[in-house]
């Protein structure tokens, strides 16, 4: 049996770190396992803020915080967890400003607050336009300082349970191509989002949901809510870089071909400070009525915000339009249209990052607590990421004081057999498939078959689809034979989970016949409280995902028609 450590954290993104910081608190021997070196994770990708009831630019409170994020959600969140985030955010973001986060300022020194869409108060809490960057390198720091020790370019590949608890995990270390084994009493999972499986994604590379699929095929840890896909409205024309909300809430407008403010006609009161599902909807609706430039994206114009504040808000959007679309934002608006950005769902887990296995917990984007149910606000997913890669820390922690001890050596010598195994016929494939068309035939019809609008006939077109790709992948060769740093290995060892995923979105969204938050069907255009007021829960199987329902956890606030 290889390397032992008491908590083993995979992840090295904001949730990963806090998770590991916290262990290391209670005096705890805890490792961080990583794919990428921590500031490359994909935490730092965050633009625009986050979400803090701290008053300093209007009148707030935490109540407000967690009735506009249920709301938000479309009553989908479970309450008690909303609860927990919303009520520990204002004491999350001063301890990031202790240890160092530079956020933007008002001009009495309080830490500055922007407003995002859905919220009743200004109350994002903000870094320029730059605040994943701020926040990820803090934590970072402060995980050096503490000495925690981590491993980088390892690549999860199963999760060990003997019984119903955790015993450790399987990876490839990408740098020498071994196959390593870690045996932990504990183990959280920390990964990020799914994003690469669609074709139009704001994701890093890196976010293959390798971290949700391989716990759920090795270990049966169940899957939650994984029809609910964000797309975010305003993700730069061609490349599919982020726009940060920001930027509307800083002032910008949304203008279709004609000029027009089109806000105006799905939500008057708030604009474009409405939810992200209902902006990208509104835009999509305005590309497919004919009513976008070359009918496929629209503008977001800051032209009249100024010159001085933009380089003093928005400078990285700025940079980023200079440099990647040859136009300054201060001179002309920016091409934009809607795209893959975030999970609603996750593992399934609940307000203590607890799974179904016991030792195992989940944090961040690859878990679902959850708070953000059917559509997320801007803002709260860097507040999920620590409130909750806190939490599993702490209840980890506790978990090792009273867990019973247990020799794990022949579950992870065998689990350790079987994926060398695995791993080294894919290395020996000799198959005619190339499984880069796979891959690019899976994210075109990810977004064609489950995107913005889904009805029945696309969904089920999708639904076989998968099985035609879960078979060509039986067949594929590899190109590379060596050994270190290959990256066709990598890639074809995520496909498969990508490939399970994927299945596990569109049969959800298939038997969810209604619309909700981020989830609309045009076979199914309203919300069904009496039959769908409830999470999906799926399990593994051979032959796909299997699929049951459990009561969303409605406490303070009684689910009413979600306007704006």
């Amino acid at each position: 049996m290889g390397v032992h450590h008491q908590i083993i954290v995979v992840g090295s993104g904001l949730s990963g770190l806090r998770a590991a910081l916290e262990a290391k608190k209670n005096g705890l021997d805890v490792a961080i396992i990583s794919r990428v070196q921590p500031v490359r994770s994909h935490s730092i990708a965050a633009q625009g803020g986050i979400n803090a009831a701290l008053g300093n630019a209007s009148e707030d409170s935490t109540n407000s915080h967690a009735f506009d994020t249920v709301k938000g959600s479309d009553f989908l969140a479970d309450q008690d967890a909303v609860e927990v985030m919303t009520q520990e955010a204002p004491g999350i973001v001063y301890e990031m400003e202790h240890w160092g986060t530079p956020f933007s300022r008002t001009k009495d020194g309080k830490i500055a607050q922007r407003p995002f869409g859905g919220a009743a108060f200004p109350r994002t809490c903000y870094a320029t336009d730059i605040t994943g960057h701020a926040l990820l390198h803090t934590m970072c720091e402060r995980s050096v300082y503490e000495g925690i020790k981590v491993y980088e370019e390892s690549l999860l590949l199963s999760v060990v349970r003997s019984d119903n608890s955790v015993c450790g995990i399987i990876t490839l270390n990408i740098k020498t191509g071994e196959i390593e084994s870690f045996s932990a009493d504990s183990v959280i999972i920390a990964t990020g989002g799914y994003g690469r499986i669609y074709g139009n994604s704001t994701n890093a590379i890196i976010n293959t949901g390798s971290g949700m699929a391989f716990p759920y095929m090795t270990a049966s840890v169940p899957l939650k809510d994984l029809e609910f896909v964000q797309f975010h409205p305003t993700t730069l024309y061609g490349t599919n870089i982020l726009m940060t909300e920001g930027a509307r809430g800083e002032g910008g407008y949304l203008r279709n071909k004609n000029g027009d403010r089109f806000m105006k006609n799905y939500t008057p009161n708030v604009m474009e400070l409405a939810p992200r599902d209902i902006v990208a909807r509104s835009i999509q609706t305005e590309i497919n009525e004919g009513r976008g430039f070359d009918n496929a994206y629209v503008h977001l114009d800051l032209t009249h915000l100024g010159r001085e504040k933009i380089a003093e808000r928005l400078p990285g959007i700025r940079d980023i339009c200079i440099y990647f679309a040859g136009l300054d934002p201060v001179e002309k608006p920016i091409p934009i249209q809607p795209g893959q950005h975030y999970s609603m769902g996750g593992i399934a887990c609940n307000k203590d990052c607890e799974t179904e296995v016991s030792g195992l917990y989940a944090a961040g984007e690859s878990a679902c607590v959850s708070v953000h149910g059917g559509n997320r606000l801007g803002g709260n997913s860097l507040l999920d990421t620590i409130v909750f890669g806190k939490r599993a820390g702490h209840y980890a922690a506790i978990y090792l004081k009273s867990k019973p001890k247990k020799d794990c050596t022949t579950a992870i010598d065998a689990e350790l057999k079987r994926v060398k195994a695995k791993v080294n016929a894919l290395e020996n494939s000799t198959g005619k498939e190339n499984p880069s068309k796979i891959r690019s035939e899976l994210k075109a019809m990810m977004v064609t078959n489950a995107g913005v609008f889904r009805d029945k006939a696309k969904l089920e077109a999708g639904v076989v689809k998968i099985k035609e790709l879960k078979e060509r992948y039986k067949t594929i060769h590899l190109l590379s034979k060596s050994k270190k740093f290959n990256l066709d290995l990598l890639r074809n060892l995520e496909l498969e989970g990508k490939l399970v995923l994927a299945e596990v979105i569109l049969k959800g969204a298939l038997m969810r016949e209604e619309s909700r938050g981020s989830h609309f069907r045009t076979d199914f255009p309203t919300r069904d409280d009496a039959k769908f007021l409830k999470h999906t829960i799926a399990y593994h199987t051979e032959d796909g995902p299997k699929l049951e329902y459990r009561d969303v956890n409605i406490s303070k606030f009684t689910p009413e028609a979600r306007k704006y």
